[in-house]
């Protein structure tokens, strides 16, 4: 058993995958910015397209998501993550190339969107999935923790580093530093260890059979199912802002790409906030409802995004988009923490599927409603419809168990097996 539940710390392999992943976050988010900007800078794409290039970066989960939960579930996680880390580095490193031979554009940036997203899927769920394996159910809290504190400071790094990377190198310059990021994540994820292997699927089982098997996991459980439809109502409403944003900052307001940068940055700066601050709230107001509170104090500060303009009415803008970033912060380490230690070893990965598989579609669909709105009302809008959607998102956790949860519950591989329940093989 690990010696000490408190320190994820302690496990090299978490070490290892935290520096590399670090990376891998840093280039997600200075490619996060400058790919649409590129698109609307250099190729001069309007709103609708602007839409459709943020929506086919998410449209992969909800082609391969669901498969994606039972072949990481057969599969060693730690190639899995390098196999995905090198494909977005080449992927990522063919728009600069592209850029400088003249021949740029649009479907290519499309289709390096959808690929690139493909290799995320499997990145996503991968290290979801083996997080529980490398640090022990015990640590799960303060290794999230770390985890959202890491994509917190990326987003902040990352986005800030982006918008000022393509406003003094331009935006093709930027996506080169996003796939070296990539590159070298994918070269620090080979010293990634387990100390445990999971259970081999059974012979002759089918996909399909796997993939409803972790569905009916998250769908029959009243808590996960509440956590999915939170998380899902938040994406969508931060997907529709986000996906207008930079034709609202560079085309109508004149704003330059770098204080959108540093507008996404506050976002990443009050996740940050919400990770830091989430085990203190569990610890003094339970876990549960501390998921519930954290929606009540800041979900409402949402509704500030839809003022953003020039002057003071953008920092009014920006404080209500962390405030609202704090609570996803919240969730981020509580609602993960409880969904792993509600979902046995051999359901990691297709739980995890599921989750993404609702939470980044609702990105690829918010884009795309964000995209028809701009087009047909404009993308003033947009951006409030997707403020409104953001305010509201908390309410089915409210309303759901969770919110009567002190603690933790055991996990479910200290519980008995139900009959016909599937089992797991437990870890040292």
């Amino acid at each position: 058993m690990h010696p000490d539940p408190g320190s994820p710390w302690r496990v090299r392999g978490f070490r290892t995958l935290f520096t590399a992943s670090a990376l891998s976050h840093l280039g997600t988010n200075v490619g996060y910015v400058a790919i649409p900007l590129l698109a609307v800078t250099v190729l001069d794409a309007t709103p609708g397209q602007a839409g459709a290039l943020a929506a086919l970066s998410t449209a992969a989960f909800l082609l391969i998501g669901l498969p994606a939960g039972a072949w990481v579930d057969r599969l060693p996680g730690r190639r899995i993550l390098v196999a995905a880390d090198a494909a977005r580095a080449v992927l990522l490193a063919s728009v600069p190339v592209a850029w400088y031979l003249d021949a740029l554009s649009l479907p290519q940036l499309y289709a390096v969107v959808l690929l690139n997203g493909c290799a995320t899927v499997f990145f996503d769920v991968g290290s979801q999935s083996i997080l529980p394996e490398l640090v022990g159910r015990e640590r799960l809290v303060p290794a999230n923790t770390a985890v959202v504190s890491l994509m917190a400071g990326a987003n902040v790094a990352g986005r800030g580093a982006g918008g000022l990377l393509v406003q003094l190198l331009t935006a093709p310059l930027a996506v080169l530093g996003a796939a070296v990021a990539y590159l070298a994540a994918a070269i620090g994820l080979v010293g990634v260890r387990s100390p445990g292997g999971r259970a081999a699927a059974p012979a002759g089982r089918r996909l399909r059979d796997d993939i409803a098997e972790g569905v009916r996991h998250v769908f029959g459980s009243r808590e996960l199912r509440a956590l999915a439809l939170t998380a899902t109502l938040g994406n969508l409403g931060a997907q529709m802002i986000n996906a207008m944003l930079p034709v609202l900052f560079t085309r109508d307001l004149g704003l330059s790409a770098g204080m959108l940068g540093l507008y996404w940055a506050a976002g990443g700066a009050g996740i940050l906030l919400g990770a830091t601050c989430a085990r203190r709230l569990a610890d003094r107001f339970g876990h549960g409802r501390a998921l519930g509170l954290a929606g009540l104090w800041f979900a409402p500060a949402g509704l500030a995004v839809g003022l953003v303009g020039r002057g003071p009415w953008l920092w009014v803008a920006t404080a209500g988009w962390l405030a609202a970033m704090t609570k996803i912060g919240v969730d981020n380490v509580l609602g993960v923490s409880l969904r792993q230690r509600l979902t046995p070893d051999a359901l990691l990965g297709r739980m995890n599927a599921t989750f993404r598989f609702l939470l980044t579609g609702a990105l690829a669909v918010g884009s795309a409603l964000a995209g028809l709105i701009g087009e047909l009302a404009g993308v003033r809008v947009a951006v409030w419809a997707g403020a409104v959607c953001l305010t509201v998102a908390f309410l089915p956790v409210l309303c759901s168990p969770v919110r009567t949860l002190r603690e933790l519950p055991p996990s479910p591989l200290m519980r008995p097996p139900r009959p016909g329940a599937p089992t797991a093989t437990p870890r040292s």
